[in-house]
C-alpha cells in the first residue's frame, strides 16, 4: 500500500469486487466514519488551505471497483453533503479517479468504457487517464507526470499484492506475488499445493493466455473444478483442466446508472441498473434478507441518506 502515515494506513481501503448486495455506507462503515470525521473538521477549519485536503478524495484504479466507488462518492457529494453539511457545499468537494490505463473498465468494450467515463464526468468526477500514483506521504498524492493532489483520503482500488509464503518455490511467484499454476491450479514446482482466485496466475486456459480476471466468479469456478478433480484423483480418474466461463460483468455508477456486459447483452443506464439490482437481490440468501436489502435500497434511492448518520468509530483520535 502506498500510504506511509500509520494513521491513514488504517483507513485506506483495499477493495475487491463489491458484490454482496449491500449499500455503500453499510459495506464501508470504517471509510464512511473517516470521511464524515474529516467533514466535521472541515466545517470548523480556519481557512481554505486547511479545509480542502479534508474534503477531497482520491480513488486509485479504473476497474469496476474504482468506478463504482468513485460514482458512489460523487452521488454522496451531490445529494448527501448539501443536506448534511450545508456550510461545506458539494461543489467544494473534488473526487479524483486515477487510472493507469488509457480507458476505464478495460475488461469491457471501448463503448462501455466511454459510457462509464461520460457517466462519471457528468457526476463531476475528475478522471486522470494513463497516470499512476508514485507516492503518498499521508498528505500529498504524487502522480507519475509530477502532478500532486493534497488530500487526507486515498482509496486504493488498483489491485492487491499477495503475501509470500515461506516454503513455496521462488520461481512460482510472478508479478504482484501471484502464484503460477497449471491447468489444474497446481502451483508450479509443487506436487500437492494448489492456489485459487486472485493469487492464482494461470496461462493454460486458451481463452485467457494472460491469466484470468481477478473477480469472484473465477475463484468460485476454480474451487468447484478443483473439488471435482480431487474426487477424480481419489478414484484414479483423469482430472479435467480448468476453463473459465465468463458470465459477464456489471458496474454501477451512482444511483440509476450502470453498465451490464454479458455475452451479447449490452445494457447501459437505468435498465442496466435495474438488471444489477435484480442480480444482487437474487443471489442473497433468504427471502428476509432480500426484502431487507431491497427496502434499504429503496430508502437510499428516494431519500439519498440513511435514517441516522452517526460516526461510530470507537477510538477517537487527536491530530497533531
Amino acid at each position: 500500500m502506498i500510504a506511509k502515515d500509520p494513521y491513514l494506513q488504517r483507513y485506506v481501503q483495499e477493495f475487491t469486487e463489491i458484490n454482496k448486495g449491500k449499500a455503500f455506507y453499510t459495506s464501508l462503515d470504517g471509510l464512511g466514519d473517516f470521511i464524515f470525521e474529516d467533514y466535521e473538521r472541515a466545517v470548523t477549519a480556519e481557512n481554505p488551505e486547511q479545509r480542502q485536503p479534508l474534503l477531497d478524495i482520491v480513488v486509485v484504479g479504473g476497474g469496476p471497483t474504482g468506478v463504482e466507488v468513485a460514482g458512489a462518492l460523487a452521488e454522496m457529494k451531490k445529494y448527501v453533503i448539501p443536506k448534511d453539511y450545508g456550510d461545506i457545499g458539494g461543489d467544494n468537494i473534488k473526487i479524483h479517479l486515477i487510472n493507469g490505463d488509457q480507458r476505464l473498465l478495460n475488461s469491457m468494450s471501448p463503448q462501455a468504457s466511454k459510457k462509464a467515463e461520460d457517466f462519471l464526468r457528468d457526476l463531476g468526477v475528475q478522471i486522470w487517464p494513463e497516470k499512476v500514483v508514485t507516492d503518498y506521504d499521508g498528505k500529498i498524492v504524487t502522480i507519475s507526470d509530477g502532478s500532486t493532489i493534497r488530500t487526507d483520503k486515498v482509496i486504493w482500488a488498483a489491485g492487491v499484492t499477495g503475501n509470500r509464503i515461506e516454503g513455496l518455490p521462488t520461481a512460482a511467484y510472478v508479478r504482484g506475488n501471484r502464484l503460477k499454476v497449471n491447468e489444474f491450479n497446481l502451483i508450479e514446482g509443487t506436487d500437492n499445493v494448489f492456489a485459487l482466485g486472485d493469487i492464482a496466475f494461470q496461462t493454460a486456459d486458451p481463452a485467457y493466455p494472460s491469466g484470468h480476471p481477478q473477480v469472484a466468479q473465477a475463484a468460485l469456478q476454480q474451487a468447484k473444478c478443483l473439488a471435482d478433480n480431487l474426487k477424480r484423483w481419489h478414484s484414479n480418474r483423469a482430472p479435467k483442466p480448468f476453463r473459465y466461463r465468463d458470465k459477464g460483468m456489471m458496474a454501477t455508477i451512482g444511483k440509476s446508472r450502470a453498465l451490464t456486459w454479458a455475452g451479447r447483452v449490452r445494457l447501459t443506464g437505468f435498465i442496466a441498473w435495474l438488471a444489477w439490482l435484480f442480480v444482487h437481490i437474487f443471489y442473497l440468501i433468504g427471502f428476509k434478507n432480500r426484502v431487507a436489502v431491497l427496502l434499504q435500497w429503496i430508502w437510499n434511492y428516494v431519500f439519498s441518506k440513511r435514517g441516522a448518520r452517526l460516526i461510530t468509530e470507537r477510538e477517537w483520535r487527536l491530530r497533531g
